[in-house]
């Protein structure tokens, strides 16, 4: 299941990256998959492409993602915590061993 998974993703990505064969009678499926992963840097005519824009992943960003899905997460745990406590599946001892 998981290699029928990759194998699409190669060939979905081998579509967008514009990979042209050199030999027009080779079959795509006999090229070798790490060939079909290359990114398109020139364009047709031969010149290079300008280096893509990168958005700056900041401190306020990442911030923004973390702390509601860290806090989602928490009370996720908490109410399945009481819920296992609630249906005697796993209630801590209270034995104390003070001696």
């Amino acid at each position: 299941m998981a290699a029928s998974i990759v194998r699409l993703s190669l060939r979905l990505s081998g579509r967008k990256t514009g990979i042209k064969s050199c030999n027009p009678g080779l079959n795509p499926s006999s090229i070798p998959r790490k060939s079909q992963s290359r990114a398109v840097v020139s364009t047709p005519s031969g010149g290079i492409l300008p280096k893509p824009e990168k958005t700056p992943f900041g401190l306020f960003r990442m911030t923004v993602v973390v702390v509601p899905f860290l806090y989602v997460g928490t009370l996720i745990s908490k109410n399945f915590a009481a819920l296992l406590e609630e249906h005697d599946i796993f209630v801590p001892d209270d034995d104390d061993d003070d001696d």
